[in-house]
């Protein structure tokens, strides 16, 4: 007799296709996000309009309006006084499009989600993960907001901490979406080795490791000391701490930034050497790959002075290796059952 499946139960591939659909557009905003900032972009549109913004401006009109309320801003008379409105249309075109993603997405994944709530095609205990996608996802365009109007008085471009702060909550929304999609009808079980912790412990890394890389595109602090492996003629290069109170250097000295981003590069690269030694598995070896190219695409980047494409390539790697640690993760939670309680 052939057995009927439940509503939640046949839905199953279909959610966990949208899902990794949902978390290529991420990927995808991520990227965008980064040419966003790199072009100087983030704060051509000084208005935060959550609905009508998803319009842009249509007339000679518009355009010119737009442009003078981007002329009051201490960007454009410190930095680009002088701009053809060309120019200006070119850094809006950047800057549109990634809200207008952000818009897209909040759609792509909210009217999904109630359709599936409202037909009964997600298992209960996954409700609350996905409301809390949601919300995060929420929080992330208001976060945007707070971050682009740090820009708009008294600076010429966003600050640092929330910057950093944008890149590693989509970077957390990226990973809890692909780590729902991945335990869609599997049973995983919670951390019971050491190795089963340093998996989690190397996901944490690289969320560290990308959010130092938002304060290194914040401070612009890849532009300088293009050299490797020295650091302006250095291994430890003085200055890393000119700055008083001393806490100060880590988020706002760019030497000791890129330093330090530098630094946990390294870490990131042993430990995860280290981690496919003692759990050989095809996931271990492929994240510690992955680490490794990526490290030599960080270098890369440096010593071209960060021009856009190889700049935007390190940070669409970065999500990659975020998205095989989890995966890795995932593969050791499920691999063995050494706990009578699943997740």
């Amino acid at each position: 007799m052939e057995q009927i499946l439940s509503p939640a139960r046949a839905a199953a591939p279909t959610v966990r296709l949208w899902l990794y659909a949902m978390a290529f557009l991420v990927f995808c905003m991520v990227i965008v996000g980064g040419a966003t900032r790199l072009t100087d972009s983030g704060l051509s549109i000084t208005e935060w309009r959550p609905l009508l913004g998803a319009i842009p401006p249509l007339t000679e009109a518009d355009w010119l309006a737009a442009f003078e309320n981007y002329k009051l801003i201490p960007q454009y008379q410190i930095q680009n006084s002088g701009m053809a409105l060309s120019e200006f249309k070119f850094i809006y075109w950047w800057e549109w499009a990634h809200r207008f993603m952000g818009r897209f997405i909040g759609v792509a994944f909210g009217l999904p989600l109630i359709y599936f709530m409202l037909t009964r095609r997600i298992e209960r205990n996954l409700w609350p993960k996905l409301l809390a996608v949601f919300i995060l996802g929420g929080a992330q365009g208001a976060l945007g907001w707070y971050m682009v109007s740090s820009g708009l008085v008294d600076r010429i471009d966003v600050s640092q901490y929330r910057l950093a702060a944008h890149l590693t909550l989509a970077a957390l929304i990226f990973a809890a979406i692909i780590w729902v999609a991945m335990g869609i009808g599997r049973k995983r079980y919670y951390a019971s080795s050491p190795d089963d912790w340093f998996a989690i412990f190397l996901v944490a890394l690289i969320l560290l490791q990308i959010s130092a890389g938002g304060f290194v595109a914040g401070l612009d602090a890849g532009q300088g000391y293009a050299t490797w492996p020295k650091m302006d003629g250095q291994w430890i290069p003085s200055g890393l701490w000119i700055m008083a109170p001393g806490w100060k250097n880590i988020f706002e000295n760019a030497m000791a930034v890129q330093f330090n981003h530098r630094f946990l590069a390294y870490v990131l690269l042993l430990a995860t050497i280290m981690h496919a030694w003692r759990s050989p598995g095809r996931s271990a070896t492929t994240l510690a790959f992955a680490i490794f190219v990526q490290a030599c695409l960080g270098v890369l980047t440096l010593l071209l002075h960060v021009p856009l494409a190889a700049a935007l390539i390190h940070q669409a790697g970065a999500m990659v290796v975020l998205a095989l640690a989890v995966w890795n993760l995932h593969e050791r939670l499920v691999s063995r059952s050494p706990d009578p309680n699943p997740q």
